[in-house]
């Protein structure tokens, strides 16, 4: 999964750099020996960079610090102590808006970063520029946004890189160009962030700006997963499930999946639910599937409580709860997960944990046939033949199942064939039926 998650790109996992940076003369003699043994004392620039920098800063590797390794209150006083003493030192403003960004204090962090953006610091036009398209603290603007990220990703910053490459490859603040979004994903990879490491190896799976190669996309997964990164570990997971690139490994893939879980990622503590429901790459046990699914759905992630309600529904490793089913497939659909508005829309349809109601069945229903979903699409043919909340339309009917059938669905190929037939010969229809989504 390609996650579109903006903001300090090294705040949520480990890295690693790949290019050799030098140091800056004046920190290197500050964290090296003296003659006898004794450490030099520290400038307040030196000791705010050792404890507020970014280490994908030029001249920063080996100095500056993991934004989740921050200790944010002795970042923020060795950074005002800097700043009091060079009032008008741009790194310095930068690193202390960075601390006040990471502790959460958006507002006191803007001031400082508005500055250092003006002093062209790239790891102040990173954080800016991702704060202006997601409008976290400022008024959203995506294309001032992507053009801040430009001038970090040109001074070869790996967080605006990647920054940047999210930008086109979604489109925000920049016209989508999948194949400058591999670029700038490729040249933060380079320069060592793990999620662009993951981010490019997805672009190879899927083909978007790069050839398809899963055997590239497999290398990227290995080299985030370990570099530290969570998504790398779970998307080298799906990689062992699937076997694209490597040959299956179902043990490998749990192995992974609980790697990314216990380093934080949802959609590994997701995927590890799903191998306990499936008894895949370990012995089943609906008890943890159900745990799993649960922490991720609490957690909101709607492909998990899409999951979750499926159990529920269907009475597997919990008690069957009709309502609890209904309640997590609307959280999944309000969400974005498209097979739980299949699903709720079924729900509305038959009134299973609801009272039936037509009109909520129809805009469930089509919310996921809109986004193209081959069941929702046939379920939209079933609710036109039958008439459910709608006039009866077999024409209607027929050109959903045909959309269906287009996507490989063959329940709807089947319906488009009797349907056809029974338009041919003037009848009334009841040529398909509504299907469930898993």
């Amino acid at each position: 999964m390609r996650l579109p998650q903006y903001g300090d790109e090294d705040m949520n996992f480990f890295g690693i750099s790949i290019k050799k940076l030098a140091l800056p003369l004046g920190l290197g003699a500050a964290i090296a020996l003296g003659a006898a043994g004794g450490a030099l004392a520290q400038s307040p620039h030196e000791r705010c960079a050792m404890e507020a920098a970014s280490p994908y800063e030029a001249g920063y590797r080996d100095v500056g610090v993991e934004a989740r390794d921050m200790d944010v209150n002795e970042a923020i006083r060795a950074c005002k102590a800097a700043l009091s003493a060079s009032p008008t030192a741009v790194e310095v403003k930068a690193w202390l808006g960075r601390a006040y960004y990471v502790a959460n204090d958006v507002q006191t962090a803007l001031p400082y970063l508005r500055e250092a953006a003006d002093g062209n610091n790239p790891v102040a036009l990173q954080l800016l520029g991702d704060m202006m398209i997601t409008g976290e603290g400022v008024t959203t603007d995506m294309e001032g946004g992507a053009a801040l990220l430009q001038r970090a990703a040109d001074q070869d910053y790996a967080p605006g890189q990647n920054s940047l490459g999210l930008s086109y490859d979604f489109g925000e603040g920049v016209e989508q160009d999948y194949g400058n979004a591999a670029y700038y994903y490729l040249a933060a990879a380079k320069n060592g962030l793990p999620r662009a490491m993951s981010n490019i190896g997805l672009m190879y799976q899927d083909g978007l700006g790069v050839p398809q190669d899963y055997v590239a996309a497999a290398a990227w997964f290995l080299r985030a997963s370990d570099a530290g990164d969570a998504a790398g570990m779970v998307n080298l997971g799906k990689v062992y499930q699937d076997g694209l690139g490597l040959d299956p490994d179902p043990e490998k893939a749990f192995q992974y999946y609980k790697m990314g879980h216990d380093a934080g990622d949802l959609y590994g503590t997701n995927n590890l639910g799903f191998m306990y429901e499936t008894g895949l790459g370990v012995e089943q046990d609906l008890g943890l599937a159900v745990q799993y699914y649960q922490e991720a759905a609490d957690e909101g992630l709607a492909l998990a409580q899409h999951n979750l309600a499926i159990l529920y529904e269907d009475g597997r490793g919990v008690k069957q709860d009709l309502q609890k089913a209904f309640q997590l497939y609307t959280q999944a659909a309000e969400n974005g997960e498209t097979r739980a508005q299949v699903n709720l829309g079924l729900m509305y349809l038959d009134g299973r944990g609801t009272d039936a109601n037509y009109d909520l069945a129809y805009y469930w229903t089509n919310e996921a046939a809109q986004s193209g979903h081959a069941i929702a699409m046939n379920n939209m043919g079933y609710i036109y033949e039958n008439g459910l909340g709608v006039d009866k339309d077999l024409e209607t009917a027929l050109q959903w199942y045909q959309e269906s059938a287009g996507r490989g669905y063959q329940p709807a190929a089947e319906a488009v064939q009797a349907l056809t037939e029974i338009i041919r010969n003037g009848g009334q229809g009841n040529s398909g039926g509504k299907v469930k989504n898993k």
